[in-house]
């Protein structure tokens, strides 16, 4: 059977951000500053470009993403829920250094305009107020908030605070941040719409007037010198400990990326942001969709059994896959490699059915996996599928053993007959076989009986051999 053998000439970056190479594409028009940073493709999930991914660091600001989170989870109407400035959030902020808004015990903010001071100036008196509002206690908000980061997988991630405060044990890696950044993107849409204003402007309070906020996020505003119009969110976070922080959304001509940097140096220029904003650009300009596999065209041939029809099946990619690719790329060398499931398929099959796997590679290093499916129905032959049936029974292990067993059943009974037949003709040697002639023995005893009588003798009962 010949097999057939697809190649497809493009250069790729990854497929699947969960099984691409870190670092796929390396940036060499700028340095990438920090302990670790990414870019990736909201889109796709592709990284283009990663760096200490999985290394922990330290969150900062950042860990109000999962604050939100939690709080989003939990208070389905922001309108109309009341956040309370307690004595108790308002003496725990007192002496950390935190960010706060000032809140006053007593004042009231309405759930919405308290997520925007989280979110958009990283206000420490307004979460301790939401904390206990959702949860009771600060604590116990805490504990949600891990609870829902091991719910979603966050394995390089845990909290002791809700505000990111310094703690060794509160800390967590750039591809943690990115999970959880996308999750808040994509399913709670007032995240985004928050964390894209550069201001925010609250509403009146029970104890002041309306108030408007200034975002810490410097790419989305456009009084400083680091905005960048394409740019559309989302948090930032400073301690000495973590450096300056930032993961940032930009959408341009249809694409959307995600950059993390983390652990950047402080210092008169706001590197991370000026990073992130090359970074955008860097993709934006260099980068753009190309198809790698359509439905419609054949990876591999699988050998096929009991069929009139053909003796092979063609499988096919599952479904298309686009990836996104250097914008000059040459057509040079990714290769598929399908994998069959077995060395031969019996009909029946159906179109459909997931028959092995294509590999996709890129520079030698695996970028990527696909279900391969059958093409089109083929039926089986009942003849051919008959005379199978019966080459499997007399191939089977069950017949086998019973073959087996019977032999093994003959043997023994015709070694019992063989040695119950040698025994008898043994003892029939042993034995000397003397005839017996009732007739003779007859007349002997009536000649005694005879001679008895002429003699006068009485009748003798003992055996007449005695005389």
């Amino acid at each position: 059977m010949k097999k057939l053998i697809f190649s497809v000439v493009l250069i790729i970056s990854l497929l699947f951000s969960s099984i691409l190479p870190v670092n796929a594409f390396e940036i060499t028009s700028f340095e990438v500053p920090g302990e670790a940073a990414a870019l990736v493709s909201l889109d796709t999930g592709e990284v283009l470009y990663g760096k200490n991914m999985d290394k922990k660091v330290y969150p900062a600001s950042m860990v109000q993403i999962m604050a939100a989170v939690v709080i989003l989870e939990n208070v389905p109407d922001l309108e109309n829920f009341k956040v309370t400035m307690t004595e108790s959030a308002y003496n725990n902020i007192l002496g950390t250094g935190s960010a706060i808004l000032h809140l006053k015990i007593g004042e009231e903010l309405n759930g919405k305009d308290a997520l925007a001071a989280m979110l958009v100036s990283s206000a420490g008196d307004v979460i301790y107020a939401y904390c206990e509002a959702v949860a009771g206690s600060i604590d116990g908000f805490v504990k949600m908030m891990n609870d829902k980061a091991n719910a979603m997988g966050l394995s390089g991630t845990h909290f002791t605070n809700p505000i990111g405060l310094h703690d060794k044990n509160n800390y967590t890696t750039v591809n943690d941040i990115i999970t959880l950044t996308k999750y808040a993107i994509e399913t709670y849409p007032v995240f985004s719409e928050i964390t894209s204003k550069s201001r925010y402007k609250m509403a009146a309070t029970n104890m002041r007037d309306e108030r408007t906020i200034v975002t810490t996020n410097f790419l989305v505003d456009t009084s400083t010198n680091y905005y960048y119009t394409y740019c559309t969110g989302t948090k930032t976070g400073y301690t000495d400990e973590a450096g300056r922080c930032v993961t940032a959304t930009a959408s341009y001509n249809g694409y959307k990326y995600l950059a993390v940097l983390m652990g950047c140096p402080s210092g008169a220029t706001r590197v991370e942001f000026t990073a992130a904003r090359q970074m955008f650009r860097w993709a934006f300009n260099n980068f753009e969709y190309k198809a790698i596999l359509d439905t419609a065209s054949p990876v591999a041939e699988m050998p096929l059994r009991l069929s009139m029809q053909k003796d092979y099946v063609a499988l096919y990619p599952e479904k298309q896959l686009t990836s996104i690719l250097p914008k000059e790329a040459d057509n040079s060398t990714i290769i598929i490699n399908p994998t069959l499931k077995k060395k031969s398929v019996d009909a029946p099959v159906k179109k459909g059915d997931v028959l092995g796997t294509a590999e996709i590679l890129y520079a030698e290093q695996v970028i990527g996996n696909v279900n391969l499916v059958a093409g089109e129905d083929v039926s089986a032959n009942g003849l051919l599928k008959f005379f199978d049936i019966i080459r499997k029974i007399f191939t089977s292990l069950v017949f086998k053993i019973i073959l087996i067993l019977i032999v093994l059943c003959v043997a023994i009974f015709s070694s019992y007959v063989v040695y119950i037949n040698t025994k008898d003709k043994k003892r029939k040697r042993r034995v000397k076989y003397i005839p017996y002639d009732e007739e003779k023995e007859l007349l002997k005893k009536e000649k005694i009986r005879k001679k008895r009588e002429k003699a006068g003798r009485p009748e003798y009962k003992g055996d007449i051999d005695d005389e």
